[in-house]
């Protein structure tokens, strides 16, 4: 199993910024908020008295990840969102492409850690054509298997409590696999609940709206720096469509312990943080307030 736990790293080691909502990443302070989906309609809609519109930034330099009875160092890993506060209820904005992804990895062993040897003739006749060659060359990339759901922020200050549901699935890549080939699906997703298991520093930022650090500027965020975060609730569906009328899917899964069922997982994350940035004063921007913090974001990107 723990050739494919190192592919399955890519769940927290490859998260890049998505969606960015412009060519440019916006400068100074904006740059914690390069994904932040400004234009998506509900943001723009707010009126900044019954809905407030805002920006979130987070993630974390690395960490490890159990699955079964192996554990890895995974790398950075970040996610971005927009934030509607509704009478004190928040929800999540997603970016286009989705609050989280990743760039691909390579997976160390490649194909032959994920299905070699074998005793099945046309698998072992992939295994002896990839031995040596850079067909053997895996890739695993992180992807969003449905919308990020049950935010909480009271929950980013505590410790114990669930911040977010963050549904993702594990695309794998390779010449001898089918370009859908899966851990998870948007039907059947990994379900990431991170908690806080310390508490983060917290600290206020004031910021003008070219991005500058300024005192008495019209922006700010709130940072909540420094926390380990962790999760031992997720399941870990099975590789899905990888070839051969699903004989691929069933050599990888007996052979890296797949499905894997929730509570012989585990995932935990250091030095995490979360910003969450938008107007100081939002009710003075009333009744256009989620438009004009659009158009600060792309005025700071230009």
């Amino acid at each position: 199993m723990r050739r494919l736990l190192v592919a399955a790293a890519a769940v927290c080691a490859t998260l890049a910024v998505p969606g960015v909502a412009s060519a440019d990443t916006p400068a100074g302070e904006w740059a914690s908020f390069a994904g932040c989906p400004v234009d998506d309609p509900a943001m723009q809609a707010a009126d900044g008295s019954a809905v407030i519109a805002a920006c979130l930034g987070g993630g974390s330099p690395g960490g490890t990840i159990t699955m079964g009875s192996t554990s890895m160092t995974v790398g950075a890993v970040r996610l971005q969102f927009g934030v509607l506060n509704t009478g004190g209820a928040y929800s999540l904005v997603q970016p286009a492409a989705g609050g989280l992804s990743g760039d691909p990895i390579t997976v160390p062993g490649g194909l032959l850690g994920l299905m070699c040897p074998s005793a099945i003739p046309v698998i072992s006749d992939i295994c002896e054509a990839v031995e040596g060659s850079t067909l053997n060359t895996v890739t695993a990339t992180l992807e969003p298997a449905g919308p990020a759901r049950d935010f909480d922020l009271s929950a980013a200050v505590a410790t114990g409590r669930p911040i977010m549901t963050l549904p993702v699935k594990i695309h794998l890549k390779n010449p001898f696999l089918d370009r859908n080939c899966y851990i998870g699906s948007n039907a059947d997703p990994m379900l990431l609940k991170v908690a806080n298991q310390t508490r983060p520093v917290a600290k206020f930022v004031r910021f003008n709206a070219s991005g500058a650090v300024d005192p008495a500027g019209e922006m700010t965020y709130t940072d909540l720096s420094g926390a380990s975060v962790a999760d031992s609730t997720f399941a870990v569906p099975g590789a899905r469509n990888c070839g051969l009328f699903g004989l691929i899917d069933s050599v990888v899964n007996a052979r890296q312990g797949l499905p894997s069922p929730a509570g012989a997982n585990d995932l935990t994350l250091s030095n995490t943080g979360f910003r969450l940035g938008g107007f100081a004063n939002p009710r003075a921007y009333v009744p256009t307030q989620g438009k004009q913090l659009a158009d600060r974001w792309h005025a700071a990107a230009s």
